[in-house]
């Protein structure tokens, strides 16, 4: 029997004000690299990565980064639709970000369709907090997340720390409504695909990190 390349390909995106840290999230994610300079986001980008849950289920991760500013809204909305779920970014150092969230988390409630999304809260620049810039507590967007059923996870892109927990736990829970039968794939949405055959029977290697990118301007 022909084994996919991958079992289940999930369409994910990031969200939140700009300058929170959604690409560098993204590119240690997908490359395990810190970018120390990162152009805002103009538009959309795209990255993927093949990760395994936790009975060995292969998951392709299509992963969109949206630029935050609102000039570029009318085009990131477009990308909402075909998602499954998204991870609502903000800046530990930076407040207003975090009180943006409600908004965020409003917006893709509202736009990602037709299925109830996996969310989950991201702050990112963890390692800026030991030099006294923290602006958000993790006691209060820990609240803030049991209150709306998210996952909550702090990360820094610059050590990795809880870097592949943001990914997985959006991942796993996914996939755990698959099993349940809480989400079907369905034609003619992306959110959720199932995986494809490998040509000829090859024995292709599971790849780890395999970043593209795409920018709509």
């Amino acid at each position: 029997m022909v084994e996919p390349i991958f079992d289940y390909q999930f369409r994910l995106i990031l969200i939140g004000d700009s300058t929170v840290g959604k690409s560098s999230l993204l590119k240690y994610f997908t490359d395990g690299k810190f970018a120390e300079l990162s152009d805002p986001t103009v538009g959309v980008d795209f990255f993927a990565r093949l990760i395994e849950v936790k009975d060995g289920t292969r998951i392709k991760l299509q992963l969109w980064d949206t630029a935050g500013q609102e000039r570029f809204r009318s085009i990131t909305k477009s990308y909402y639709r075909n998602s499954v779920g998204a991870l609502l970014v903000y800046d530990i150092t930076n407040r207003s970000s975090f009180e943006h969230i409600p908004l965020w988390m409003m917006e893709a409630r509202r736009q990602i369709k037709p299925h109830w999304p996996v969310l989950a809260l991201v702050g990112c620049k963890l390692d800026l907090v030991s030099s006294g810039r923290r602006e958000v507590t993790q006691e209060e967007a820990q609240a803030f997340a049991e209150q709306n059923g998210l996952h909550h996870v702090e990360t820094s892109a610059k050590t990795g720390a809880n870097v592949e927990e943001a990914f997985h736990a959006v991942t796993q829970e996914v996939y755990s409504r698959i099993q349940t039968g809480e989400y079907k794939i369905e034609d003619g949405w992306d959110g959720i695909k199932t995986g494809f055959q490998r040509p000829g029977g090859l024995d292709f290697n599971l790849v780890e990190a395999e970043p593209a990118k795409s920018t709509c301007c």
